[in-house]
This record gives structure tokens, C-alpha cells and sequence, in this order.
């Protein structure tokens, strides 16, 4: 994936018994339930909170 390109991040797993830091993150991402998706536009920063929680989401491209 290439910065600029849109991706969908869906939150596939639950925040319960995750540290603070994963939660923080994820709501910084924009979510505030399981299951949901946002699009986002691929940066450093977008990357970075991702890796973060990569076990807790799932990342496709945008088909634009």
C-alpha cells in the first residue's frame, strides 16, 4: 500500500481485557464499537497506531 490510498480498517475483535494503550488507539482510529469500518487515508501515522493494534483489525485497500 502506497501513502495517499484510501484503506477500510474494520474492527474484527473486542477491546475487553486490552491495556489502555490499544483502546486509546483505537478510538483514535475512530472507533467506538466492534465491527465497525473507517476509511482512512494511508500515512506514517495511520500506519503506526496500526501496527499497534494489528491484531485487532482487519485492512483492506478502497476500491476507488
Amino acid at each position: 500500500m502506497a501513502d495517499g490510498q484510501k484503506i477500510a480498517i474494520t474492527q474484527v475483535r473486542s477491546t475487553s481485557g486490552r491495556p489502555g494503550v490499544h483502546r486509546r488507539t483505537l478510538r483514535a482510529l475512530g472507533f467506538t464499537k466492534n465491527q465497525q469500518t473507517r476509511i482512512h487515508t494511508e500515512n506514517a501515522a495511520i500506519r503506526g497506531m496500526l501496527e499497534q493494534v494489528k491484531h485487532l483489525v482487519e485492512v483492506r485497500p478502497v476500491e476507488e
